[in-house]
């Protein structure tokens, strides 16, 4: 495991997504969507050691018997995903690194208007897109925006878990199939007994797992999942044809009435940040989208999306467009200092008010009978018959003169 420590170690210095070990070659790492080899060639042999300290006996018996395996473990600090293979040269390993911060909309520099989606009380939403795009850290950067202000139950089925989520405002509980539960479909339907408000479901791989998500979404809780595809229609189409041409129609409707939203993105490298930032295409279940779902005509989204701008429709060239004027980046080494509020509020940095400004604002006026509030401590409390405790102006009432209460003010 140590050889496995310092792999991770530098790849993290590097600033890589994944690492892939295969026998008798280089380790790799992606860095910004590109593939790195360094290193000396790793024998298969010691590949294979690894692989079995991180399994052990049970699991190792199993990945044997199916030829992969999927986990999640922390080594050298940070959370990794890791899938175990064999391949013709024996064990490898694909592993990916997982950011070690909460991830939220804004930590990601995804569009605000995401946040809408989060307050959905019921019905899917979909987060697409290819491998490696980032689906999973945005999927849990909805799940954080409801956890930091909302007091909901929110249950994870994962393979393996990717983000440890700390409840803050929710009460949440992860399980890990393999681990926690046999299968996605046991877990869904042991979900409807357990009082979820919100659900996420890992991955939607097979038609029986996409019926019960579905299900739930129909039945009043907000399900997010995620889906492999290029755009939003694609997205949605998948599911669609996963069924038998018999119920498909079935299955548009069911689409159509409990659909929250799709967001489809990519990543893009920009030289200027020297890192990747996503790019997204969103669709809004609008009256003419959730029609054309309906009737299954899923190349004509593209019209609704080019033409719902009004609507919170975000095609790519203008979400592009935004990306574009967008100046207030968090960058990978600001990420985990973002301010928390209270209660678990989040405290977007965006909105917050600068402390000397918050420091000269001038205090809220009290009326008659009202509670003045505590005097600071920096400041010496006054009482005047133009002021209440601690220098608040007191407005004696509501159709008062408003040139005495100037007067009033003046003489404070």
């Amino acid at each position: 495991m140590s050889n496995l420590d310092s792999l991770v170690a530098k790849a993290r210095e590097l600033g890589a997504s994944d690492i892939h070990l295969e026998g008798g070659l280089p380790s790799a790492f992606r860095v910004q969507g590109d593939l790195r080899l360094a290193g000396e060639p790793l024998t298969a042999a010691s590949l294979a050691s690894v692989a079995r300290e991180l399994l052990g006996d049970g699991a190792w018996d199993e990945f044997q018997a199916r030829g992969s395996f999927d986990l999640s473990r922390a080594i050298s600090g940070v959370r990794c995903r890791i899938n175990v293979l064999q391949s013709s040269r024996g064990v490898g390993l694909a592993i990916r690194l997982l950011s070690s911060f909460q991830a939220t909309l804004a930590s990601l520099n995804l569009h605000p208007d995401l946040r809408k989606l989060a307050a959905n009380r019921h019905g899917l939403i979909m987060v697409s897109g290819p491998t490696g795009c980032g689906k999973s850290s945005t999927v849990a950067a909805l799940l954080q925006e409801i956890n930091l202000s909302e007091t909901r139950h929110i249950l994870t089925i994962e393979s393996p878990i990717e983000y440890l989520l700390t409840p803050r405002a929710s009460l949440i509980r992860q399980r890990q199939v393999g681990r926690d539960t046999p299968s996605f479909e046991q877990a869904l339907l042991d979900a409807l007994r357990e009082d979820p408000d919100v659900l996420m479901v890992g991955e939607m791989r097979d038609p029986e797992t996409m019926r019960l998500t579905l299900n739930a979404a129909e039945t009043g809780h907000l399900v997010l999942t995620t889906v492999h595809s290029s755009s939003a229609a694609e997205a949605l189409s998948r599911v669609v044809s996963a069924f038998p041409a018999e119920v498909q129609a079935g299955i548009c409707a069911q689409l159509a009435d409990c659909l929250a939203g799709v967001v489809c993105q990519r990543l893009r490298y920009r030289p200027d940040l020297k890192m990747r930032v996503p790019e997204c295409e969103i669709l809004l279940p609008s009256s003419g989208v959730r029609g054309t779902i309906r009737s299954g005509q899923f190349t004509r989204l593209a019209t609704a999306l080019d033409g719902g701008g009004q609507e919170g429709q975000w095609t790519w060239a203008r979400y592009r467009g935004w990306l574009e004027s967008r100046t207030d980046w968090v960058l990978p080494t600001d990420r985990g200092q973002e301010p928390v509020a209270a209660e678990g509020t989040p405290a977007d940095p965006s909105r917050q008010a600068d402390p000397a400004a918050r420091k000269a604002r001038p205090p809220r006026p009290v009326r008659r009978g009202e509670a003045a509030p505590p005097p600071s401590p920096d400041r010496k409390e006054r009482a005047t018959s133009a002021e209440g405790p601690s220098g608040v102006l007191v407005i004696d009432d509501v159709d008062e003169d408003p040139a005495a209460i100037l007067e009033k003010m003046g003489r404070g």
